[in-house]
């Protein structure tokens, strides 16, 4: 996951829930919730084609479309907030922001610290070679005289650490990092959350030297039950609203639209 900005640089994008309407940018400091119908919602921004930012400076995304989807159901005001990745939880329990829509997966270890919605995504973790490669496998034995690329601060780097111990490891800081030191060979192969990849591979002149090895990974002590909207433990009133307005969007046609402008398939 691409981290943009530290942590001390976090910068506050207001956006009317039903699209982007205006763009104000405010010190951390001062932002406060406008009434108790505002939500704060983190975004990497940095991620695509889940966030990121495009070439007038706006968030767009899956992400960003689910959410402005979610308030206009929930009937929310929405403040987006660019946050890097590895502050995601810390910043979210600090009060700075009050969900997350990030492409977060649900973890074990990141259920004991925040209160998930239903899944709103689903993704498995695969590992990505550049075609010539000769690689045979992807087991530790396969791997044990290459080098593997991870990003830092993902559930990856944490599987990987587990199960590939013993495998010369660099972590990236950010995706597309993680990307390019693939495709440029300072690793040989790289571990990656699947639908993430899919864009650089699918979409990119880069990503055409690169392809998936061996068979999707699911986890769900590692990786979850997909992507989920994590909100702080005590926050039952937004938790049970943003419920409600995804199945309200899953009800209807709203997240298949969006769900078609990203992808030639279901991700649910």
């Amino acid at each position: 996951m691409l981290r943009l900005l530290s942590g001390r640089s976090l910068k506050f994008f207001a956006f009317a829930c039903a699209g982007f309407v205006s763009a104000s940018i405010f010190e951390p400091a001062i932002v406060r919730a406008a009434d108790n119908d505002t939500i704060r919602i983190a975004v990497e921004g940095g991620f695509p084609p889940f966030n990121y930012l495009d070439s007038n400076n706006q968030l767009q995304g899956f992400d960003v479309d689910i959410a402005n989807a979610l308030c206009e159901a929930a009937k929310l005001k929405c403040a987006f907030v660019i946050q890097e990745w590895t502050g995601m939880i810390p910043n979210l329990l600090d009060n700075k922001y009050d969900a997350i829509i990030s492409s977060m997966s649900m973890s074990a270890e990141r259920r004991e610290k925040v209160a998930f919605t239903e899944k709103y995504y689903n993704s498995p973790t695969v590992f990505i070679v550049r075609k010539k490669s000769d690689i045979a496998g992807t087991s530790p034995e396969d791997l044990k005289k290459l080098r593997l690329g991870v990003t830092a601060a993902t559930s990856q780097e944490s599987y990987a650490q587990k199960f590939y111990s013993g495998i010369a490891t660099t972590v990236f800081q950010a995706s597309p990092d993680l990307y390019k030191g693939l495709a440029d060979g300072k690793v040989d192969i790289i571990l990656e959350d699947k639908l993430a990849v899919y864009d650089w591979l699918a979409n990119t002149k880069a990503g055409s030297c690169c392809t998936f090895k061996g068979d999707d990974i699911n986890n769900t002590e590692y990786f979850g039950d997909g992507a989920g909207i994590a909100v702080r433990p005590n926050d039952k009133a937004l938790l049970d609203k943003l419920n409600a307005a995804l199945n309200a969007i899953q009800a209807d046609d709203t997240y298949d639209t969006i769900n078609a402008k990203y992808f030639p398939f279901s991700i649910r």
